[in-house]
């Protein structure tokens, strides 16, 4: 009995051996994190606070723009719901002794005030560029007193993920039915014999009219964002 157990496992191993399959596949190091970053208003830059190779943090004041009138604006909507207030709060303690037409006019005047506040305080936040994610600074296009545009969407910094990368595979689309996430891709850098491992966390829906490639992602760290390679993924199915 024990001698057919282990036969009958040597030939399930024998078999998966056969079923598996190895793909050939290319690949680019990208990371696994990219923005181009600008300002969504128009103005002249007055402060920047990063160059390129600065490591930054999620919520990182990046740029500024001149933001004097923004800032006074802000100012004069803060004064216009501070006396919006007292009036409203004045009509509501005699609430029952005026016309109900009259009282909603101060509270009309007083949610307007405080909409106005918001409106002028968001034009304001617009000023500043700040980091969507933890990354490092890679390229920067703009210097202090240039002008930028909110409409034209002037890019001012790209970054990327710092550690995090992805090799984005490419192989033939006659393996569409076999490559599934999970495969194993052993693979090598173009000029450097180091063999490295990774899985298959991603396999794009669709196929390059043009190439007749697929394309699928494989999560790793630290690898140059530019590089290239070679390798192959291992198929069980």
């Amino acid at each position: 009995m024990k001698n057919l157990k282990k036969g009958l496992f040597t030939l399930i191993l024998f078999t998966n051996i056969l079923n598996a399959q190895e793909v050939y596949a290319t690949f680019n190091v990208q990371a696994s994190k990219n923005a181009h970053l600008a300002f969504n208003s128009s103005g002249i830059v007055n402060h920047i606070y990063v160059d390129v190779s600065s490591e930054i943090k999620k919520g990182d004041t990046l740029a500024k723009l001149h933001n004097n009138d923004h800032k006074a604006m802000v100012a004069i909507s803060q004064t216009a719901l501070k006396y919006a207030k007292r009036d409203y709060n004045r009509q509501v303690k005699v609430k029952h002794m005026i016309d109900k037409a009259k009282f909603d006019q101060y509270a009309y005047k007083h949610e307007n005030a405080k909409n106005q506040l918001r409106y002028q305080q968001a034009l304001l936040a617009k000023t500043t560029l700040k980091a969507p994610f933890d990354g490092i600074i890679y390229e920067k296009s703009v210097e202090i007193g240039d002008m930028v545009s909110g409409q034209m969407k002037t890019i001012v910094f790209k970054i990327q993920s710092k550690n995090a990368r992805k090799l984005v595979l490419e192989f033939d689309q006659k393996y569409h039915k076999i490559i599934k996430i999970g495969d194993v891709f052993n693979y090598k850098l173009d000029g450097d014999t180091t063999p490295y491992q990774g899985k298959i966390t991603k396999i794009y829906p669709y196929a390059n009219n043009k190439t007749r490639k697929i394309s699928a992602e494989v999560l790793c760290k630290d690898l140059m964002v530019g590089l290239f390679g070679d390798g192959y993924i291992t198929s069980k199915n």
